[in-house]
């Protein structure tokens, strides 16, 4: 993109709007910790950020998070099948998803 189009005017003129620019859409994504059970505000949050309009809603597969060791901290891969069931036209994704043995006799 030439330079002249990059903030939204030509340089030419200083406020013609630059034609590359107009009809742009802007999508945000939001990232939802799994710390939360399911029936006690879980649900909630994924349903909460479809309504707020988020394009898209992340989760991360850590083993632990520091300041959330104490507490519960629930798989990635079952919240996000929980989400794909409580909400409709939100895309759902995993921002980092961990190597680690998920054998169920690894327990």
């Amino acid at each position: 993109m030439p330079p002249e189009y990059v903030r939204g005017h030509r340089a030419a003129d200083g406020c013609a709007r630059g034609r590359r620019l107009v009809g742009m859409s802007l999508r945000l994504s939001t990232v939802i910790l799994p710390v939360h059970r399911w029936h006690e505000g879980g649900r909630d949050r994924w349903r909460r950020a479809e309504e707020l309009g988020f394009h898209t809603a992340y989760i991360y597969d850590h083993l632990s998070w520091r300041t959330f060791r104490d507490g519960p901290w629930f798989g990635a891969l079952p919240t996000l099948t929980a989400a794909a069931t409580a909400t409709e036209r939100l895309r759902l994704g995993t921002l980092v998803t961990s190597v680690k043995p998920c054998s169920p006799f690894a327990a």
